[in-house]
């Protein structure tokens, strides 16, 4: 199973945002290799097991990866458009959350925080387009 992990975590190293387990397992069917989709998962789960990939849960509850560029806790901005995602440190949400769970009792408190809008780049196009008039 390592070498199929390993696998599955180069495929996301290599892109740049958030991807499904069915895009991963395409992908890899398409470069040849000989792995099911139920192995992608398993080997996607061990991943995030250990800290070397995020999850993301999208708006359709659908579970997206993405290798993880550093081993501290962190949050990510996420373009909607684009995918672009962005490591981001979020210190008060850390004491937020601390507070909040002391607050009620709760010990062993954990989160997960995920900022989404559209990047820079996602924001020109748009503006873009608005300003160019179509052509019927």
């Amino acid at each position: 199973m390592s070498n199929r992990r390993d696998a599955v975590h180069a495929v996301l190293r290599q892109s740049e945002g958030f991807r499904s387990a069915q895009d991963v397992y395409a992908e890899m069917r398409a470069e040849g290799a000989k792995i099911g989709l139920t192995t992608v998962y398993r080997a996607l789960q061990a991943l995030a097991d250990t800290g070397r990939v995020d999850t993301l849960r999208t708006d359709d509850g659908e579970s997206v990866y993405r290798a993880c560029a550093s081993g501290d806790h962190h949050h990510h901005l996420v373009c909607r458009v684009c995918g672009r995602t962005v490591e981001v440190a979020g210190p008060a949400v850390e004491r937020w959350a601390e507070t909040i769970g002391s607050e009620h009792g709760f010990t062993d408190v954990t989160h997960t925080v995920e900022i989404f809008g559209t990047c820079a780049s996602c924001s020109a196009a748009t503006a873009e387009q608005a300003r160019t008039p179509s052509r019927a």
